[in-house]
């Protein structure tokens, strides 16, 4: 049977895809983990369906194996209930900021959101609101090409390099768009992502969000790619400046007030500590981290530069800061987790990504490089995947979900030492490609044998438990055991 996340993973997910509309959402959900929608609709098709679905399929290399996927979702069922009326599954209302929003899913301040029409569509799509692209003065000249991606083994946007800068459109074009967004989606959540140059500026654009009707503005103390000095991340990096530039604004406006913080410091506890003096309502964490990438394809006139790095591989790195935040006891000390709430920011791509974010103590996440590579339609997976977690839990409320992983997260020196987990492999799943022996062999203990049989076999008296022939098996074929006392 074939490997479900790597067969979803070839769809292409065509605009109006010759498939049909109800194969195509079908394997959308399966390759953004909402498997309870995907079993769901799968059962709705006949095999003509089906059928007729894979000689239409217009993949570049051959057509998506359809049926195949079918029935690996339906041999390995998700345990809730595959029949739940949508009208029935529980609600992700949830109060950030002391605003109360419909769900935790907001569009990052970023190329997804650069005009009226742009975000009314996410809005209209089921985004509960947005962090509208940074509105500075200055004149934002941007260069071409700006984008490059990190690939690993045929896996586009593993990691996306931005040297998008801020808004291109005048400054009072923006807030008369973030006016109407308002006026017209009253029920969604509006947040206006300015940067200044001076207190001055800082201030007044912070003004002007809170006149054209803004429910927040969010502070760029983060962009790591900025022309001039003393702008985004060198902000960000000076625990001063952001205490000076978040009081000013505080105490400018009344509307909730959330710096941006970069990942381009060695710690987020100065930082954070210094919103929460200046009085901030929350933040957000973590723009882009400062990178360079050498491929010809992220060339300017023959040229390379330190730009931003997004996508999928930064998301570990994202959770760490989250945590440096959340789960710091001199944070706690101060009574941070009181005043400020958190909106996380970094790789998230299905609901199961937003799920980490949001047990690490957020309230709120922001989506903006999985949007760039699949559209605002992931909205639909986002919600629902985590509507039916909850359901399967007997969740009624989001907020129980907030921070209830941060009891299990501890220092390295109090982790368990004293016993270990035997890989387990599973006769039936391997295929004999040796991938396990290899990693062991160079990379590992020498604990696997292999033999002629093709077959390979642990060595418990060098077996460390290590666990890297179970991460490198293609066909998910090696399992753990149970864990048992070193001897």
């Amino acid at each position: 049977m074939l490997h479900l996340n790597e067969e979803t993973a070839r769809c292409l997910l065509c605009h109006d895809a010759p498939c049909g509309k109800k194969v195509a959402r079908a394997i959308r959900a399966a390759r953004f983990d909402n498997l309870w929608t995907a079993v769901e609709l799968f059962n709705q098709l006949s095999q003509e369906d089906i059928c007729q679905a894979e000689k239409s399929c217009i993949h570049y290399d051959r057509p998506i194996r359809i049926g195949e996927i079918k029935k690996s979702l339906i041999a390995n069922q998700p345990t809730a209930s595959t029949q739940s009326d949508e009208a029935n599954l529980p609600s992700l209302e949830i109060n950030f900021c002391d605003m109360v929003c419909e769900n935790p899913f907001f569009l990052a301040s970023s190329a997804v959101c650069t005009n009226y029409e742009m975000v009314a569509r996410a809005l209209e799509a089921g985004w509960a609101g947005v962090f509208y692209k940074t509105i500075s003065k200055q004149d934002i000249r941007e260069v071409s090409p700006r984008f490059d991606a990190m690939r690993k083994e045929g896996t586009p946007f593993v990691g996306f390099r931005n040297m998008e800068q801020l808004s291109e459109n005048p400054y009072q074009t923006d807030f008369d768009i973030l006016h109407r967004l308002k006026v017209n989606y009253p029920s969604k959540r509006i947040i206006a992502s300015i940067m200044g140059q001076t207190e001055e500026e800082w201030i007044e654009l912070a003004k002007m969000a809170e006149e054209a009707g803004c429910d927040a503005v969010e502070l760029n103390f983060s962009c790591p790619q900025m022309r001039l000095t003393g702008l985004g991340s060198d902000i960000g990096q000076n625990p001063e400046l952001i205490l000076f530039y978040t009081s000013y604004v505080k105490n400018a406006v009344n509307i909730p007030v959330i710096p941006k913080m970069t990942p381009n410091i060695m710690s987020m506890t100065s930082p954070a500590l210094a919103c929460f003096y200046a009085g901030a309502n929350g933040i957000s964490a973590i723009n882009t981290i400062k990178s360079i990438t050498m491929s010809h394809d992220a060339e300017v006139n023959q040229k390379k530069t330190v730009s931003g790095y997004s996508g999928k591989a930064v998301k570990p790195i994202a959770l760490r800061m989250i945590y440096e935040m959340t789960g710091n006891q001199l944070l706690h000390k101060a009574g941070i987790e009181k005043h400020m709430d958190i909106s996380g920011i970094g790789g998230i791509e299905t609901w199961q990504d937003a799920l980490e974010f949001i047990q690490l103590g957020c309230r709120n996440v922001q989506v903006c490089t999985a949007v760039m590579q699949y559209g605002y339609r992931i909205i639909d997976d986002l919600i629902l995947g985590l509507q039916h977690y909850m359901q399967q839990r007997g969740l009624t409320e989001l907020k129980k979900l907030v921070g209830e992983e941060l009891k299990n997260i501890v220092l390295p020196h109090d982790l368990d030492r004293n016993t270990m987990v035997f890989p387990k492999i599973n006769r039936e799943k391997c295929i004999g490609c040796g991938r396990c022996y290899v990693s062991c062999l160079d990379g590992g203990h020498q604990a696997i044998n292999f033999g002629e049989d093709r077959k390979p076999r642990i060595n418990g008296q060098k077996c460390v438990g290590c666990h890297l022939c179970r991460l490198v098996c293609p066909t998910n074929a090696i399992g753990m055991a149970n864990r048992m006392p070193k001897k």
